[in-house]
Formats: structure tokens, sequence, C-alpha cells
């Protein structure tokens, strides 16, 4: 069973029912023990970092996703859920992330006529095969919603970049450790095989 984590703010829905559709099982669940009790686990996001971080507080989840991370079960962050994992964001400055990843995240620059958020589909440039990645064609398009980005500290963590302004890191790896800034479970025939292939790890 997969559980995705509820602490009120994500798209929980969405990714369920993209599992659903694969005949995955999933607990939509905002209890650490059932958290805890998972073969795999997911941590999605929309909204703001702090406001998220605070939520994972209050619900308990920030020590239980620790331990679940270092029990080397499987683990996807998506979006916002990506984010989280690493120190800190400039959207929440002095609010400290899980702390499990090191990285900066950064606002997009407004620049060059680019609309932020960034909304809309982008290639994928797959610095690493295998995985989530398993048997897609080259150059994935996916569907991204986000206003800051990822530059993680370790280059050989990267599994995909992306480019809108800037380079930004798309998508992490690390052992049995996985995070997306895009939305798997909004790219289509894409997404779904990204979300099949996680399921394979159980």
């Amino acid at each position: 069973m997969i559980a995705i984590i509820d602490y009120g703010a994500g798209n929980l829905q969405s990714v369920r029912k993209a599992f659903d559709y694969l005949g995955v099982p999933t607990q939509v669940t905002s209890d650490p023990q059932v958290l805890l009790n998972a073969e795999a686990a997911i941590l999605p996001g929309v909204g703001a970092f702090g406001d998220s971080m605070q939520a994972l507080e209050s619900v308990g989840m920030v020590q239980p996703i620790r331990d679940f991370v270092a029990s080397n079960r499987p683990f996807l962050g998506i979006c916002l859920g990506m984010q989280l994992l690493f120190e800190g964001s400039e959207e929440s400055p002095g609010v400290p992330g899980l702390g499990i990843l090191k990285g900066t995240i950064a606002r997009i620059p407004g620049e060059k006529g680019l609309k932020i958020p960034h909304i809309g589909w982008n290639s994928l440039a797959l610095r690493q095969r295998g995985g989530l990645f398993q048997g897609l064609e080259e150059e994935p398009y996916v569907y991204f919603v986000h206003s800051y980005y990822l530059h993680a500290s370790d280059p050989s963590i990267v599994s995909a970049q992306t480019e809108y302004g800037v380079v930004i890191d798309a998508s992490v790896c690390r052992g049995s450790l996985h995070a997306v800034q895009f939305h798997p479970e909004k790219s289509g025939k894409t997404g779904l095989a990204m979300l099949k292939n996680f399921a394979a790890m159980l």
C-alpha cells in the first residue's frame, strides 16, 4: 500500500485517482503510524512553503517523514512536496524545511517576458535513466505549475532538468527517494508511466 500524506494542502485526490486508474492501492492519511507502516509514500503539495511546513508540524508528520525516508522505502515528493524535502525556501524566509536534501529553493526570475507562475508543458532533459523514467522517450513532456525552483547542492542527485528562464532541477533521486517539480498525475500517459514505475518499486 502507498500512503499519500494528507496535511490539508495538496493535490491529493488527483494523485489518488491516478493510482486508482493504474489499479494500485493507496491510502490518504494524516496518521503518522499509517505512514510508517506503508510500503511506499507520496508527499504531494500545492500552496505556500511556510504554511505547508506548519501543517506538517500540526499533524505530527515531520519526523515520521524523515524516519520513513531513512528506512529506504520508496518515497515520492511532488511539486511543493519536492521543495519541502530541502532546507528552506525563499518563499518563506526563516522557515526550516524537512532538511532531508540540500539545495536552494528560489523564485523564478520574472524576466524575458516570462509569466510567473510557470504554468504549462515543458520537456525534460533526462540526466538519469531508469527509476521513474524507465521506458520513457528521450525528452518527455510534463506539466508544471510553480513559482519557485530547485538548484540542488549535489548535482549527482539531479535526475532531470528543464528550462524556464533559468535551468531548473526538475527531478531528483537519491536511493529510494524520488522527487519531481512537475505533476505526473497531470502529465497524461507520460505521467502515468512514471507513477507506474514508482509503484513497481514496491
